[in-house]
């Protein structure tokens, strides 16, 4: 006679499947599962092969024939250069510090070293280098525009609105229609400076420039010697003043030397020598 089995006392699954199956109803659980867990071990396996010497010296091979292959392709061949927002000065300077051999692959162009190169002229502002359909290497420049030329111990040299160097200079005649400025500091003050010459329309065939004192005001030179201090503050004003007494009693075509305004309040003259010389006889008529 067979032996009965006895029936199982609990059909619930263990603790261990039953745990395992409501991780499994978890999406995060499942994606984990199928896709992030094949991939970590693809990538590892991928850079445990990767990272041995000779597989390293495979890719490179490898490497290297893509490159020499892409080189020659005509579609990847930089044919010419053009420079746009330059002059034709400055277009010879950069072609010729650029030294570009053409044709040239794309790939050996290293457009960030050449708008570092071209940075460097003191005319270029800002520069945008990039590769046009055709094969042209494009360069956009902004060209610094000189607003006065400046005379100091160096030499004389062009500058823009700002201070910046635009360019040298070996005479005054090389811009004749800029202001000139001179003495140190004046490059720190080109927004006052073109103020005042600005202000001085009316003195424009007389005005030889401005000439920086101190590093704080400025000196109208004129034609004949004469001179107009301005003070520090308020330069444009104290010059409008002097040109409404010149207007008013031809201020400026008498024998003076100086007209001194760096007291507003007080503006005080120094007369030439013939003027000086008539005025002491004056003087000594009056006290005869």
């Amino acid at each position: 006679m067979c032996a009965v089995r006895s029936p199982r006392e609990d059909y619930a699954p263990s603790r261990i499947a039953y745990r395992v199956n409501r991780l499994w109803l978890s999406p995060v659980f499942r994606v984990a599962t199928l896709w992030l867990l094949p991939m970590a071990v693809i990538g590892g396996g991928a850079g445990l092969w990767a990272s041995q010497p000779g597989s390293q010296e495979l890719i490179q091979n490898v490497r290297m024939a893509v490159m020499a292959r892409m080189r020659d392709q005509p579609d990847f061949q930089v044919k010419q250069m053009a420079v746009r927002g330059a002059s034709p000065e400055l277009t010879r300077e950069i072609r010729r510090v650029l030294a570009l051999e053409f044709p040239v692959s794309v790939i050996d162009l290293d457009l960030d070293a050449i708008r570092v190169k071209v940075s460097a002229f003191d005319a270029v502002q800002h520069v945008e280098a990039h590769i046009v359909l055709g094969g042209a290497l494009m360069l956009d420049v902004t060209q610094r525009a000189p607003a006065v030329i400046w005379r100091n111990a160096g030499g004389l040299a062009l500058l823009d609105e700002e201070g910046h160097r635009v360019a040298l200079a070996e005479r005054r005649d090389a811009a004749p229609e800029l202001p000139l400025i001179a003495a140190a500091g004046a490059e720190r003050a080109i927004p006052e400076a073109l103020a005042i010459v600005a202000a001085a329309a009316p003195l424009r065939d007389r005005m030889r420039g401005l000439v920086r004192q101190g590093e704080r005001r400025w000196d109208v030179a004129l034609t004949g010697g004469q001179v107009i201090q301005l003070p520090e503050t308020g330069a444009v004003e104290a010059l409008e003043r002097v040109l409404a007494m010149d207007e008013a009693g031809d201020l400026l075509g008498r024998d003076i030397r100086i007209i001194d305004m760096r007291n507003p309040a007080r503006p005080t003259i120094r007369l030439g020598d013939e003027a000086f010389a008539y005025l002491k006889t004056l003087r000594g008529l009056e006290k005869g």
